[in-house]
């Protein structure tokens, strides 16, 4: 298997963080929520595609 830095460093991250919550699925979740709180995840709906004459003909 070819070993790749990028995992490696999350596997080492994951594992550092699962340790700091001593393994404990529900601290680490509400450790990972807490951040989700105070950064939330800002979307926007897309652009609607510009209007063609074939799509104004249809809307009559």
């Amino acid at each position: 298997m070819i070993r790749d830095p990028i995992v490696e460093e999350l596997h080492r991250y994951r594992e550092a963080h699962a340790r700091k919550y001593g393994n404990d699925l529900r601290r680490i979740v509400a450790s990972l929520k807490e951040v989700e709180r105070r950064y939330p995840v800002v979307t926007r709906n897309p652009k609607p595609p510009p209007a063609t004459a074939k799509n104004k003909s249809s809307r009559a």
